[in-house]
Parts: structure tokens; sequence; C-alpha cells
């Protein structure tokens, strides 16, 4: 634009010097043609009328002889003097053609010139004519003023224009890309400016319905991942995590719990450095071997116990069968393998000790069928045999019952206030015989007050007949057995302590086993079931009680059992 405007004034200003040119020329050749016609140079010398005319014209004219000089000058250029005026006409005498030249200095005066011939052509003298150009040039500077503010003026409105242009296309186009930015970061909350008046509204609409979609989906797989998080840190299993590399990458409470171990000692290592068990290596190598699920029961000695896990692994595959690792649960079986065990030595225990008073029921039977009934002795004895082993099979029937109920709480006690005193006393009543037949000292230690407590008294009664008999049983004779109670606030203890055979460490755990018994011989030749002490620890947690043991061999053993006086029923 700058270029346009300065060439067109440049244009200007050249076409305005050309049209200055030719009318002086053309005014030149008229004071010429006026000096002919009135009788050349000499005649002007002598008629001032002639010169009067010549200074009505607006210019400034010198009239030179070419033998007297300077004839006559109408007027001087206003930046010149006379002298100065007089000495640049007779520069451009030397002149011979018509031509014009210009002076420089404070207004721009340009001087043309034509020499006059007489009638023959002799050259007889010249006419110069002196003129500014104050016109011109004001035009030419106004033109150069008038195209700077034009461009000025181009520039505010093209910035103006352009910033109305950025502010209404552009910046709504920066924000929607700064906003794609921060969503490529994964800032889903960032949003653009809709404007319903924008052309650009559709782009601003379409990225903030992008926004808020992502932002869902993140929401959704945020719930998701902190629902998985949460399952499997608080799954019962362990669970193990492994990436493609062998690195552990997860590791749940479980399992730090199963086998003892902090997250910092296994997190972001690799499995075989951590994992103790050939076991566990094993599997975890045949899952990346053979890129297949494997379920396996292995037992681990974990410190002084050993435990019995089932342990499932699968690999893990992406969408595009890409390998990303292995994931191990490890549930503890360990007590369904306790439970399979017991069960199959109650199972053995129950047919053993049915099988025998059977046998012996079926034996005596034959034997007396095959002729042994006329001997009347021999008949009584093998009757009273075949009663005791009836009785026998009969007790066994019963309680086996009677440990189904109450396991199974298809019972209910019969709460009502009671003095234990008063009980041990009648429990004890009832063993004096059998003590002193086998020379066992039983006994009650006096206590001066009632104790009175919440409690079944057939249940509770129960309880102290199991473990007074269980006493007596196993202590030899001249020992003793002692019956003691002692009472706090809350609570009542009741110890029954004999000078015994005593009970091994190992086998203290599991003497509250169906059919476990410490001496299996003694205690079936003393007409035990092997059922009394489950029940007993049955019926004392049923009364929200605790039974505990202290024994030590060839020493004796003491059941403490602990109850509360007041009976709070679970809601």
């Amino acid at each position: 634009m700058l270029i346009l405007g300065a060439f067109f004034v440049q244009l200007f200003e050249s076409h305005n010097y050309k049209n200055f040119e030719e009318s002086m020329a053309t005014q030149v050749e008229e004071i010429v043609i006026y000096i002919k016609e009135n009788g050349g140079i000499e005649a002007l010398q002598n008629n001032s009328d002639t010169l009067k005319g010549l200074q009505l014209l607006s210019l400034s004219v010198t009239l030179v002889a070419k033998d007297a000089g300077v004839i006559h000058t109408s007027s001087v250029p206003n930046h010149l003097n006379k002298e100065e005026h007089l000495a640049y006409v007779q520069t451009f005498l030397n002149q011979s053609e018509q031509g014009y030249g210009e002076i420089q200095g404070g207004n721009e005066t340009y001087y043309f010139w034509q020499p006059i011939t007489d009638s023959i052509g002799e050259v007889e003298g010249s006419v110069v004519v002196a003129s500014q150009l104050p016109n011109v040039i004001q035009w030419n500077d106004s033109s150069w003023y008038v195209l700077f503010a034009t461009i000025v003026l181009s520039l505010l409105l093209i910035s103006y224009v352009t910033g109305k242009m950025a502010t209404k296309y552009t910046k709504p186009i920066e924000v929607a890309t700064n906003t794609a930015i921060e969503l490529a970061k994964g800032n889903y909350r960032a949003r653009a400016y809709e404007n319903p008046t924008d052309e650009t509204m559709s782009l601003s609409t379409s990225i903030n319905i992008l926004a808020r979609n992502l932002q869902e989906m993140e929401n959704s797989r945020e719930m998701q991942q902190d629902r998985l998080s949460t399952l499997i840190e608080n799954i019962g299993s362990g669970v193990l995590l492994i990436d493609s590399k062998g690195y552990v990458t997860l590791m749940n409470k479980a399992y730090k719990h199963l086998f003892n171990v902090s997250s910092s000692d296994f997190l972001y290592r690799l499995y075989y450095e951590v994992i103790p068990y050939k076991e566990v290596i094993g599997i975890i190598e045949e899952i990346f071997i053979t890129e297949t699920s494997l379920k396996k029961q292995i037992v681990l000695s974990l410190q002084i116990e050993r435990k019995y896990f089932e342990v499932y692994g699968a690999p893990i595959i992406g969408n595009h069968d890409e390998w990303k690792g292995i994931v191990l649960v490890f549930h503890d079986i360990t007590e369904l393998k306790h439970l399979e065990q017991m069960r199959q030595d109650f199972v053995a225990n129950v047919s053993h000790e049915l099988r025998t008073p059977i046998t012996s029921i079926k034996g005596f039977s034959e034997t007396l069928l095959d002729g042994n009934l006329k001997d009347e002795k021999v008949l009584r004895d093998f009757l009273t045999i075949i009663l005791n082993e009836s009785d026998r099979l009969q007790a066994l029937i019963q309680e086996l019952l009677e440990l189904s109920k109450i396991e199974n709480q298809e019972f209910s006690l019969t709460l009502t206030k009671l003095d234990i005193n008063s009980l041990l006393a009648d429990t004890i009543t009832m063993f004096t015989r059998k003590a002193e037949e086998k020379g066992v000292h039983l006994q009650l230690e006096d206590t001066k007050e009632s104790i009175i407590i919440d409690g079944d008294l057939h249940r509770l009664k129960q309880v102290f007949i199991n473990l007074i008999s269980n006493a007596i049983n196993y202590t030899p004779t001249s020992g003793s057995v002692t019956v003691s109670v002692r009472e706090d606030a809350k609570n009542v203890y009741v110890k029954v302590k004999d000078t015994g055979i005593g009970i091994e460490n190992e086998e203290i755990p599991r003497i509250f086993e169906r059919f476990y018994r410490v001496d299996r011989a003694r205690s079936r030749n003393s007409g035990g079931t092997g059922l009394g002490l489950a029940i007993v620890k049955h019926l004392v947690e049923a009364h929200k009680g605790y039974i505990r043991v202290k024994s030590k061999v060839g020493k004796g053993t003491s059941f403490t059992v602990q109850l509360k006086k007041s009976y709070i029923p679970e809601n």
C-alpha cells in the first residue's frame, strides 16, 4: 500500500511539473512573439508602453539585449535580491536555444529562456522568465501528508479489523485448541466457551460433548477401578499379580496376612527373588511356558505350621493377544483339610465304636445259640455282657444325637437363677461311691456364700458330670480330684483338678474333638464314648463361657470353666 501510494503521488507530481513546464514555455513563446510584433528588442528600449504590458504579467520577466545587457526586469523572485537575480540571468544567457533551469533555495525557482531573433535570423537578445512553484510544492507536501495519514488510518483500520477477526474467529479456535490440549493431557474437566452468536460454536460444542463423554468414561473407569481394587484388597484369598517381565505389581492384604510379608519387600521385584517356595515358583513358570490356566493344591511350611493352599493361576492376555502377565489366587484350605480329616476320623471312630459292642453282642448271642443255653451261669454271664454292650451302644447313639443337636444349634437353653455351689455339691454326691471304689479322694472346697448365676441347670450339670467323671477315670488309685469355685464382679470360675496321668502339650488342642482320647484303652474300658469333652465345650460356649486346660504329664490336669453371672443373649 505504501509503495502504491508513493507511486501515485510521484505520478501526480510529475504530471504537475510537466504541465508547469509546458505552461511556462508557452508563455515565454508568447512574450517573444509579443516583442517581435512590437519591433523587437531595440524598439522596446524606447517604447515604455510595451514594457508596461510586460509588467502586467505575474511572472518575473527580464529582457536582455545582445549589446546593451539587461534592459528590463519586471520583478525579482521573493527569496532573491536584484543582484542575485541578474547573476542567475547572466548564467542562462550562454544558452543558444530555448530551455529552463532550476535554482534551489527556499522555494524552488525555475528560469525559462528563449533567444529573440531579428528578421534575418540573427539573435538580438533573450527573454528570461522566472517563476516559483509554491502551489505545486504545497500540493506535493500535502499529498505526502495525505498519503502518510491514509497509510496510518489504513493500518489502524486493518489492525482493528484483524483484531475483530481474531476475536471472532481466531480466539475461539485458540480456546478450542487449548481445550483439546488439556483433554489430551487427561484433564477431562476442561471446557471450551460456547457463544451462541459465534460461527465457531459448533466446534466448541463438539469439543465440550467430547470432553463430557471422556469425563463420563473416566469416571466410570475410576469407579470400576475402585470397585476392582476394593474387591481384590478385601477378598479373603491371597492375590498376587506378576507382569510379563516377571515383576510383582500387586499384592493384596490377604496375601500379606497369609505369608506375613510387606509390600516393600515384594512389589516391583522379580518373583523368583522374593517368593521362597519352590512349589509356587514352579506353578508360575509352568503358566509362563504353557500360557494356560492352572489349579493345584500345595502344602507350605509357614513358620511353625503347615498350611494347605489351593492355588489358581491364569495368564493375562490383552485384546490383541498381548501377553500382560499372570495372576495367582491362594485359597487357604487348611481348615477344610482339618475338617475333612476330622470327618474321616469321625466316620472311622464311629464305625469302630459301633462295631465293638455290636461284635460283642453278636458273638455272645451266637455262642448261646450254639448250645450254652442250659448252663445257667454261662447264660447269665453272657446275657450280662450283652446287656452292658447294649447300654454302651445306646449311650453312644444318644450322645451322638445330643452332640449333633448341640452343634447344629437345634436346642435352646432353659435359663434360671441357680446356685453354682449347690449344683456342684449335687454332682459330687453322684460320684462319691465311684471315687471310693477306685480309691480316689473326691472333694468340693467349701464356699461360705451362695453364688447365683444365670444358666441351664440340666446342661451345666451335664458339663460338670463329664469333667468330674473324666477326672476320676484318668486318676490312679490314691489320687485326688478337687473341685473349687471362685468369682469376680462379672464371672464365676469352676476348676476341676486331678492328679491323674496328664496330657501331652501337643494333644491338648485336640482333646475337644469328637472321639479323641488321650488313653484309648483306658477310656474304652471305663465305658467312655469319646464325645464328652466335645459336648462340654459346646455347652459352655452356648452359655457365652470359656473352658481352659492346663496339664502336665504324670502330675495331673485342671479344667477351668468360666461362666458369666448374667447371661445376655445376642440380638
